[in-house]
Order: structure tokens, then sequence, then C-alpha cells
């Protein structure tokens, strides 16, 4: 059995380049939310969800689901997709 070898980024380096993100809520469906819509066509979403041991992670991009926090960013996301975002430190992340 091969194990994948999945790519990962610490959640400092995406704030250096791509700036303190904002906890975006929910307020409506998100096919009806405009500005998430265009967020998220601009890559600028990220998902928060807990991994089995308890720890945040995130990942690029916006995933339903009833435990994700989503952070939007100023600047694209784009080059850190399909990595696994670790090291989520929630003291740089603005209400």
């Amino acid at each position: 059995m091969k194990l994948l070898k999945i790519k990962t980024a610490r959640f400092s380096q995406i704030i250096e380049s791509c700036g303190n993100p904002q906890v975006y809520t929910l307020w409506q469906k998100p096919s009806a939310d405009r500005h998430l819509q265009a967020q998220i066509k601009k890559t600028r979403v990220m998902t928060t969800l807990k991994s089995e041991r308890g720890t945040d992670f995130g990942i690029i991009g916006f995933k339903e689901s009833r435990e994700a926090r989503y952070l939007i960013f100023s600047k694209s996301l784009k080059r850190f997709a399909e990595q696994r975002i670790i090291g989520i430190d929630w003291a740089l992340v603005r209400e």
C-alpha cells in the first residue's frame, strides 16, 4: 500500500504572502451570497476544519460544512491550492 504525501503550507507563510484574513460568517445560503461567490472566484477563501486529532487545518477554497470556519484574504491563495494549511494561529485573524 502506497501512502499519499500531502503537501503542506504553514499559515504564517500565507499571511506573509496574502495578508491577515478576516473571519467570514455565513448569514445566508452560500449560493445566494454574492460577496462570498466573488471571493471564491478570486481564490481568496480558506475553509478551516478540525482534524481527527482536534487540531485546526485549512484548505484553499470553499467547502461547506457545519464545523467549518471561513477566512477571506485580501490577495489570491491560488499558489497554495492543493495544499493542507497547518499551524493556524487564530491570534493573527481579524474578527
